[in-house]
């Protein structure tokens, strides 16, 4: 049986996937509408995905499996944190400034697109993006 500690942990982890999720999430109604809809059991009650939020309590490997391919995240990461040998595949890590990281098929698709624009419009996609880095220098 989880520890309440774990409940918390794993809710704060299920909160920071919903921020990141492609589609607006607002609360645990609608987390159980969206969850229910790929879920393939029985459905999911807002009381239950409140439980989830509030870190009373943490759902069944099945539904986990859903929400972890859902959010796009490692299932170990979701339930139980980051692996003792470092930090699961798939799973948010900060990132740092200049680094270098393999390019993703999202990332090299956004090249493309940006590629393909005329040369004013890559310069305002050139300015736009100094604006925001420059602002994260601060």
């Amino acid at each position: 049986m989880p520890t309440p500690q774990e409940k918390a942990d794993f809710s704060e982890r299920l909160k920071f996937s919903m921020t990141r999720a492609p589609e607006k999430l607002r609360g645990a109604t609608d987390l159980a509408k969206k969850f229910s809809l790929r879920y393939h059991g029985e459905a999911v009650s807002p009381q239950t995905a409140h439980k989830w939020l509030t870190g009373r309590s943490i759902p069944t490997i099945d539904k986990l499996e859903v929400l972890a391919g859902w959010f796009k995240v490692e299932l170990h990461w979701l339930h139980y944190g980051p692996s003792p040998g470092g930090i699961a595949q798939g799973t948010p890590k900060p990132l740092v400034r200049d680094e270098q990281y393999p390019a993703s098929g999202e990332t090299l698709e956004l090249v493309s697109k940006i590629e393909a624009l005329s040369p004013h419009h890559r310069y305002l996609v050139e300015e736009l993006v100094q604006q925001f880095y420059g602002a994260a220098k601060r």
